[in-house]
């Protein structure tokens, strides 16, 4: 990247700006016609007396040879416009395609970015730099050469021009330009440099916000608020300061432009006007030069401002500079793209002397050295926090090492271009990234290396693909078919869905797809085949609806009857939007239903029964706090509405819903079509009301436009509703709520329908058309994570590397996930990272990663490691991290991140505890929870039998916990046995951790009431069997 931006845009437009200035160039002559046409317009052809004219051989009276200048001057205005014209547009087309390679080339060297440089540089900032500060860039690299030029040259023409006229009006002109050339400029670079530092305050002040934001727990936990406030009204101050200076010297600058600009004038008024009075200049050449000058002032300002805007584009294209080339950046050749995979990689990994710094200095890795075959299966473990996953990141080749080497069969890993590693290596961590997309794009990203086939020839696409190569962009088309089928054996795309499909259910996501693809909608002129198969489906399931076993479960769709099941808007429609003419969260404002509730009588009812809705809304979700969950999954009022209801209800208190206005009515009226008659239970719908609905939605119908037709979907039992679900056509019902097993039966039902008509494989790939959303947000996390894995599996990598991959997922799924992955990589190679290894004779090898070093360890003769963690040392020896680390390995404080669990470490104590010595007694209030340190406890309960013994408890287990979550007295006596130390949990921190982390409550209960059995079938074992005759 040039470092110079007049050096960019001199290697990337240089052809184009020749072009420019040879326009500008055959302009100058036009422009000083164009000047010295009024002149002999008024002196000769208005003033003149000598008169037939002769022009090109033609005699010309007065009043011909008037309009023949005038037709002349006319044709000069628009050949000056046609070549600002063009210039402009042509300057245009030359920023928007430098801007768009300037884009494009940062982009493409954040892709080469070291990860560690994330560290250093955020998000915000990129999207930043790479979309609002390269604009100005854009539009100044158009400018940069052909804007002095033409505006230069215009001045130039119009200065040359007067001083042919009079040289002292010439000089008049000029007098004061030498002081706005030398003194605007020195005060335009000031502000110039308070803009850059204002932008590097602004840039801080973003950084402190993001850390403010993300450290707001502590905050609190440490009452730091007013400290962190005060921080950020210095740096508000700072701010303030700078824009005020460069508010003084920028309008101080215009102030002195704009009188020098007038003070010209008035030496034209004068000694012009004197020079004509003594007949030393003619009207025609005044009137000329006043004219020019006019003319004079706008180039002069463009070329202050192109100054202004010059440093502007100077500073900020240095910033970029200074931003996107920062050190050990990933090489151009090794991200060049090709079609071929290069030779299959094979022979050993070897890491030799292998050392990675951080960026500060920081050692992760010294001298580290490993080996293992390309074909066999690998774990690294290691202390949470440790080097493993650099150590997979490194053998991935995410990260470069600080020196040291990576080999794959003696072939240097940094050397090896990402179309070979990209194909051959397979990498997830912790957090797969999850484009925008489908789950089908996402899933099939790792074979989208570089386009296969042939080019898209029509004129469109040759089009799109010379203006991408014009802009220095990619010369390869998004729409072209990137699917890389050669992991298939013959190429196939069945072959290739096949792998999917082996891939979502190695990873346990194909029970998620078919979900996600039986609720979503699908266009029976599109997918005719599926349609018939989903009525087909539809006859079956209200066959087997007959029998005993699910009678009743499915309240079917009938014209003539209430589903009770269904909301009252649903009754009413008898039928599914098809767009947002009649959508359900706005049927209150529609003119159409509004005239169906009149018709039928029922509008003053459903503002009547809104008024009951809402109070029992307000009543029942007024002191839950703004965002709680249960506002979205319960309330029919928003947590912002629901002071609006308030109001409402204050209002219509004394005299009812005459009191209100109609804007009350309309958001009374919307709140009784959510209502559910068999969910809601709330009385508003008896048998009168029943006959009413009907009649509403019989008059709907009827009475419903021609230019509505095609706004609904109506239920019909013999066709299938394009707006409905694949679900909702099978059932053409609703699920029966009354019934506690309903779902879970339908659900085995559909599935077995489903698999007897041959349907998954059509359904799941209506699935996999599902649209995930920026990052994947639409997916849960375990989702994302387990379709993360999945594509890796689909690329077929040789050596495939998971890094931690499977933390979110329970532990079942963990356990299948990684025999299915062992599975898959049988004869290939597979690197599996984790703080524990369960099993380690399912690997060939097992290494340690500890102290910045990575040694193998021996599986012992019973097939477990030895207590290799407690001795390494070379971690965090603090107690604080010995705790953090202790905490992490707890189920009981499963879901709380890294720096919660650090905070939570740092505001406990430790308590040492001497053998018989009691940390609780039973029936005492309890205030804290513990965790042993080291040590071991017995749990002793007092029954009416006697002192019973529960259970012992070593390191790493919790004392108490139920006192973190309520007032209970203690349940039973713990003493030490022997020598212990604890560490003393805060019921207040804990608690607030606990409301900051919603997802830690679920996984406290399941462990409480698990313990809680445990408890009890403990003390039930050493009771005497209940007689009730005794």
């Amino acid at each position: 990247m040039n470092k110079s931006i007049f050096g960019f845009i001199l290697q990337h437009s240089k052809k184009q700006q020749v072009v420019l200035l040879v326009m500008i160039l055959l302009s100058y002559p036009f422009y000083y016609f164009s000047l010295d046409l009024p002149k002999t317009i008024i002196n000769e052809a208005i003033g003149g007396s000598d008169f037939p004219k002769f022009v090109l051989g033609f005699e010309l009276q007065r009043i011909k040879y008037l309009l023949v200048l005038s037709f002349a001057f006319l044709s000069l205005v628009l050949v000056n416009g046609g070549f600002k014209f063009f210039i402009n547009v042509y300057r245009g087309i030359i920023g928007e395609r430098m801007l768009r390679r300037l884009r494009y080339i940062l982009i493409n060297r954040v892709m080469r970015f070291p990860l560690l440089h994330f560290r250093n540089i955020s998000e915000g900032e990129i999207v930043s730099m790479v979309s609002a500060e390269t604009e100005p860039l854009g539009g100044f690299t158009g400018d940069s050469i052909s804007l002095p030029a033409f505006q230069g040259g215009m001045l130039i023409t119009a200065l040359i021009f007067m001083f042919v006229q009079d040289p002292i009006l010439g000089i008049a002109a000029i007098v004061f330009y030498p002081v706005q050339a030398w003194g605007i400029p020195k005060l335009q670079r000031k502000v110039n440099l308070l803009n850059k530092e204002r932008v590097q305050h602004v840039r801080k002040l973003s950084e402190r916000i993001t850390e403010m934001v993300a450290g707001s727990a502590e905050i609190h936990a440490h009452d730091t608020g007013q400290y962190e406030l005060a921080d950020f009204s210095d740096r508000l101050g700072t701010i303030f300061g700078i824009r005020y200076q460069v508010y003084r010297k920028k309008f101080f600058i215009k102030f002195l432009n704009n009188f020098l600009a007038q003070v010209t004038p008035f030496f034209f008024y004068s000694i012009g006007g004197y020079l004509v009075i003594t007949g030393d200049l003619s009207i025609g050449a005044l009137v000329a030069v006043l004219a020019a000058y006019k003319d004079l002032a706008p180039p002069w300002k463009e070329l202050l401002n192109y100054y202004q805007r010059m440093e502007d584009a100077r500073i900020k294209y240095q910033q970029l500079i200074e931003r996107f080339d920062p050190p050990n950046m990933f090489a151009e050749e090794v991200m060049a793209s090709s079609l071929e995979g290069g030779e299959p990689l094979s022979g050993e990994v070897v890491a030799s002397n292998l050392t990675l710094e951080e960026d500060e200095g920081t050692k992760i890795l010294e001298n580290a050295g490993f080996a293992f075959g390309m074909q066999q299966h690998v774990a690294i473990t290691g202390r949470p926090g440790g080097p493993k996953s650099a150590v997979a990141k490194l053998i991935a080749r995410q990260l470069a090492p600080t020196s040291g080497s990576m080999t794959i069969g003696g072939i240097d890993l940094t050397t090896l271009p990402e179309h070979v590693t990209g194909r051959q290596l397979g990498y997830v961590d912790q957090d797969a990234y999850i484009r925008s997309g489908s789950i089908s794009d996402n899933l099939f990203y790792g074979l989208k290396h570089h386009p296969q086939g042939d080019a898209d020839i029509s004129e469109e696409a040759q089009q799109k693909r010379r203006e991408s190569e014009f802009s220095g962009n990619s010369p390869h088309d998004i729409n072209a078919d990137w699917l890389d089928r050669k992991v298939i054996p013959g190429g196939s795309g069945d072959g290739l869905l096949d792998r999917a499909m082996q891939a979502l259910n190695a990873v346990g996501l194909e029970r998620d797809i078919l979900s996600i693809g039986i609720r979503s909608t699908i266009d029976p002129e599109t997918h005719p085949k599926l349609a018939g198969s989903i009525l087909q489906a539809r006859k079956l399931i209200q066959e087997r609806m007959k029998s005993s076993e699910f009678v009743g479960l499915v309240e079917s769709w009938d014209r003539n009857s209430y589903n009770d099941n269904a909301s009252v808007a649903e009754n009413i429609l008898f039928g599914t939007p098809v767009d947002d003419t009649f959508d359900i969260e706005a049927l209150g404002k529609n003119e159409h239903v509004l005239a169906v509730l009149n018709k039928v009588g029922l509008y003053d009812e459903f503002v009547e029964m809104g008024r009951k809705v809402a109070a029992l809304m307000v009543e029942l979700f007024r002191d839950l706090p703004p965002g709680h969950e249960f506002f979205e999954q319960f309330s029919f009022i928003s947590a912002d509405d629901l002071p609006d209801f308030q109001i409402i209800l204050n209002a219509s208190a004394n005299d009812g819903i005459l009191a209100l206005d109609e804007e009350q009515r309309v958001q009374l009226l919307q709140l009784p079509f959510r209502l559910i008659r068999a969910k809601h239970r709330l009385g508003l719908i008896e048998d009168e009301m029943e006959k009413r609905l009907l009649a509403a939605r019989k008059a709907f119908a009827e009475d419903l436009p021609s230019a509505m037709l095609d706004k609904i979907s109506f239920f019909d039992l013999d066709t299938y509703n394009p707006a409905s679900s694949v679900l909702d056509n099978a059932l053409f019902g609703k699920i029966n709520a009354a019934r506690s097993d309903a779902t879970d039966k339908i659900q085995q039902l559909v599935a077995a329908i489903i698999d007897e008509l041959d349907l998954r494989l059509p359904i799941l790939e209506i699935g996999l058309g599902f649209e995930v959303g920026i990052s994947g947000r639409r997916l849960s996390v375990a989702q994302r994570q387990k379709l993360g894995i999945a594509r890796n599996l689909v690329k077929d990598p040789r050596l495939f590397i998971v890094n931690e991959a499977t933390g979110v997922l329970d532990s079942t799924s963990q356990s299948d996930v990684f025999e299915a992955i062992r599975d898959a990589m049988k004869g290939r190679g597979l690197v599996w990272v984790n703080d524990e290894i369960t099993d380690p004779t399912q690997f060939d090898r097992v290494f340690l990663a500890e102290g910045g070093k990575v040694k193998e360890v021996t599986i012992q003769d019973d097939g477990e490691l030895p207590a290799i963690l407690e001795a390494d040392a070379a971690v965090d020896t603090s107690e604080v991290g010995t705790d953090t680390e202790l905490l992490a390995r707890i189920p009981f404080f499963a879901g709380l991140d890294r720096s919660r669990l650090k905070l939570l470490a740092f505001t406990s104590e430790r308590q040492t505890l001497e053998a018989d010595e009691d940390l609780i007694r039973q029936g005492e209030k309890g205030e804290m929870a513990f965790v042993v340190v080291d040590g071991t406890f017995s749990i002793i309960a007092e029954t009416p039998k006697g002192r019973v013994k529960i259970s012992d408890i070593g390191r790493g287990g919790v004392i108490g916990e139920l006192a973190l979550l309520c007032e209970a007295p203690r349940t039973a006596t713990v003493k030490a046995n022997e020598r212990s130390t604890v560490l003393k949990i805060d019921k207040d921190v804990f608690i607030q951790l606990i409301r900051d982390n919603p997802a830690v409550g679920e996984n406290l209960s399941h462990i409480l009431a698990t313990k809680l059995v445990a408890m009890m079938d403990s003390m039930n074992s050493s009771y005497e069997p209940y007689d009730p005759d005794s």
